[in-house]
């Protein structure tokens, strides 16, 4: 049965309605017909889990977690296994990866799963050393057409690089 290992991008995408929603809420639908199975690690839950405090309050943000625990068909991974630590501990030395995303990517080898994410910009280095499969729900320049106010013009720090953007700089935010 095909494997799927959940980003917190991923699940946030579905609950922002945001694009690449719908994949993913295939998948849910998928795992919950039991054509696949649906993972995430318990950290990257901890990363929707704040994120939603910040826009819904604790409190429904406590409902939403139960509801993830309760009745979504994802398995989370809770244990960090001596495997997944010592994979994330070298991928959180070789390079310049967050935390949370280097157990994401050990998980994901270490469970054999398909990652499914929008982060282009920290997980891109690591598809292209083809290890792990990749289900990306969104393109990579998403962030432009996500963001209205910067297609205005100016220079936009993203991925670590300057972008440029089309656009009169006059009319940029100061």
């Amino acid at each position: 049965m095909p494997k799927y290992l959940l980003d917190a991008c991923a699940l946030l995408a579905v609950f922002n309605n945001e694009e690449g929603a719908e994949l993913v809420e295939n998948l849910l639908y998928r795992a919950q017909q039991r054509e696949i199975t649906l993972s995430m690690n318990a950290v990257n839950l901890i990363e929707v889990y704040y994120d939603r405090i910040r826009v819904d309050g604790l409190e429904k943000s406590d409902d939403l977690i139960q509801r993830i625990y309760n009745t979504f068909p994802i398995t989370i991974i809770e244990t960090l296994d001596s495997a997944i630590v010592r994979k994330a501990a070298h991928l959180k030395a070789e390079g310049k990866m967050s935390f949370a995303d280097t157990i994401l990517v050990a998980t994901a080898l270490c469970i054999g799963s398909t990652l499914v994410t929008c982060d282009h910009a920290e997980l891109e280095p690591i598809e292209q050393q083809g290890q792990i499969p990749f289900l990306w729900i969104r393109p990579q320049f998403y962030f432009l057409s996500h963001f209205p106010k910067f297609r205005t013009g100016g220079i936009v720090v993203y991925g670590g690089f300057l972008w440029e953007l089309p656009g009169n700089p006059s009319n940029r935010r100061k």
